[in-house]
């Protein structure tokens, strides 16, 4: 596996274990040059299948997020709620939470109160791992 510099941008997705949740997992920088790679791997998690009840962006290693991240988030949002799916942001580092609240659209992206690697599953309520998706040069 080729090594990654620290902000090469890599999106890994995934169903939970309970397929409840589609988790796509955000390395690197969200600017104008990745933008439209998170939308499309947000669509592609929604149009497989079923689409899952919920989407979540998981954030933790996002380094940057220009003014097309929040762009991007909106297009996903109104994506992800046309199909039937609850869009949630998971691990928001603090540039993004800024983004959000200047744009007067936080609320429309709930943020787990829990560990990001637990999902509940409806069926038992208990937590479910969320398997760690790894990130390879050149994206999935």
């Amino acid at each position: 596996m080729t090594a990654l510099p620290d902000d090469a941008f890599c999106l890994a997705s995934a169903p939970d274990g309970a397929g409840v949740a589609a988790v796509i997992r955000i390395t690197g920088g969200l600017d104008q040059d990745t933008a439209d790679e998170l939308t499309e791997t947000a669509a592609a998690s929604l149009g497989s299948g079923p689409p899952p009840r919920r989407l979540r962006p998981d954030r933790a290693g996002m380094t940057l997020c220009d003014s097309l991240g929040p762009a991007a988030l909106l297009t996903i949002h109104r994506e992800a709620t046309g199909a039937g799916t609850r869009p949630h942001l998971d691990d928001r580092p603090a540039t993004l939470r800024r983004l959000l609240d200047v744009t007067g659209t936080a609320h429309l992206f709930p943020e787990r109160e829990r560990s990001p690697s637990h999902e509940r599953s409806p069926a038992h309520g208990r937590a479910r791992r969320v398997p760690r998706l790894p990130c390879r040069a050149g994206g999935l």
